[in-house]
């Protein structure tokens, strides 16, 4: 619980202090417990209320923050859909131009800059599912092999990773080992050692709870760069076998399907793209990446939008790829395979070399399909059942927990709107980073 949002809230809705104070004292024996008397508590609460009073009114560039009145929630922000990849959008609108090979306005996996020595130098960051609090061991292993399957995307070897890792005030303290533990299970699987990080707590002292968050990142070094933009008309779309990861985690945990999350705790992602360079192959791909965001439907959507081009899948070819474990859950709760992430390998390349491709993986026991085709045009369309239909992502990734089936996957009337509050807190962000680069210079 963040209390001094809570606090805030309250005072700018005009309530009593006093009366904000006593039900703060409240929430926060409710939630520490025997840790806390209740003196103390109201000694706490009176804290945090001296605190937000002194922070309700700031002024100037840099204590003044930017709003736009959307909350993470209404835009879908996180939620692999059409807010979030709109909002992703803006960031790089925010960030501006830059001298990076692959930078954030290719929606890529990874970034990349090019070293002095002629080499590529691929950079990632991937978060924590933020559903495996309760679970740091899974949530460890997942975001590591995340932010792995991120630089090889790209076409690059891991060579090094680090982390960051923020728990709330009331959580364990062995949270943080359980969580170091399983980021490192894929560090000794993989030969790519932790090498750095960072552990504070959400929110110090303001955030109580036992909620944790955090992120892993990576870095790589290649030779040869397989970005999307690089995805040509006529060349063919392969996938890898997926069993998922966090999100089908998250998915056989709070539908009750405990034992399907023991699917999800394979290499196979990383062991198809060592096979792939280990045989030669990278120089003959154009483009990979790993199906996360927002499912098959997601990547779709970015790659299209990336590369100036248009990719129609089979979806007959998909199904088989998908462990039928998590196919079996997906479908009996109604859940869209093609709109969640399954962690599979993605990969693009000229028709001649499909043959080559599948056959490496599959002398490494990794199933394969060429699963589509890059055309001329935008946009992305499904075979299906005889038919060729749209392939959007909708504005949500598919709502894979009872929680998101509340929230729903449909686009807001208002949308439109939205957008244009998003574009100009944007506009105001970008002319504020100018006004203090010009400050400074």
């Amino acid at each position: 619980m963040d209390i001094e949002g809570y606090a805030k809230r309250a005072l700018l809705s005009g309530e009593n202090e006093g009366q904000i104070e006593e039900r703060l004292a409240l929430r926060i024996r409710e939630i520490k417990g025997e840790n806390v008397t209740e003196q103390h508590s109201k000694e706490l609460a009176h804290a945090v209320i001296v605190e937000a009073n002194a922070t309700l009114e700031l002024k100037g560039d840099i204590l003044e923050p930017v709003t736009s009145g959307i909350t993470m929630g209404q835009f879908g922000v996180g939620s692999r859909g059409l807010g979030d990849f709109y909002t992703h959008e803006q960031i790089a609108r925010v960030i501006g131009k830059t001298s990076a090979e692959v930078d954030s306005t290719h929606l890529d996996d990874s970034g990349v800059v090019k070293s002095g020595s002629g080499e590529y130098l691929v950079l990632t960051v991937d978060g924590i599912h933020s559903r495996l609090s309760d679970y740091p061991f899974l949530a460890g292993f997942h975001v590591a092999r995340a932010a792995l399957r991120d630089i090889y995307a790209m076409g690059a070897r891991p060579l090094a990773m680090l982390s960051d890792i923020h728990v709330a005030d009331d959580g364990d303290v062995a949270k943080i080992f359980d969580h170091i533990a399983g980021i490192t299970t894929v560090a000794e699987l993989t030969g790519v050692p932790l090498i750095t990080g960072s552990t504070l707590r959400i929110g110090g002292d303001m955030v109580i709870g036992e909620r944790m968050t955090g992120c892993v990142g990576a870095v790589g070094i290649t030779q040869t760069v397989s970005a999307r933009i690089l995805a040509e008309p006529d060349d063919v779309i392969i996938m890898t076998e997926g069993a998922g990861g966090g999100t089908i985690s998250t998915t056989a945990l709070y539908y009750g399907k405990h034992d399907i999350v023991d699917e999800t705790i394979n290499i196979k992602f990383i062991d198809a793209c060592e096979a792939i360079m280990g045989a030669g192959l990278l120089e003959q791909i154009h483009a990979m990446t790993d199906v996360t965001n927002g499912g098959v439907r997601g990547d779709a959507k970015e790659i299209s939008r990336t590369a100036g081009v248009e990719l129609v899948f089979q979806e007959e070819r998909i199904r088989p790829l998908v462990n039928p474990l998590v196919l079996s859950m997906l479908e009996e709760f109604e859940i869209d395979y093609l709109g969640v992430s399954l962690d599979a390998l993605l990969i693009i390349a000229p028709a001649n070399a499909a043959e080559d491709i599948l056959s490496v993986l599959g002398s490494k026991g990794i199933a394969a399909d060429v699963i589509g085709h890059v055309g001329h045009g935008s946009g992305a369309k499904l075979e299906i059942d005889g038919k060729t239909i749209d392939f959007s992502p909708r504005f949500r990734e598919s709502a894979y927990t009872p929680i998101k089936k509340l929230v729903g996957e449909a686009e807001p009337l208002d949308f439109k709107a939205m957008c244009d509050r998003i574009d100009e807190a944007a506009r105001i962000a970008i002319d504020k980073k100018q006004r203090i680069v010009k400050r400074l210079k």
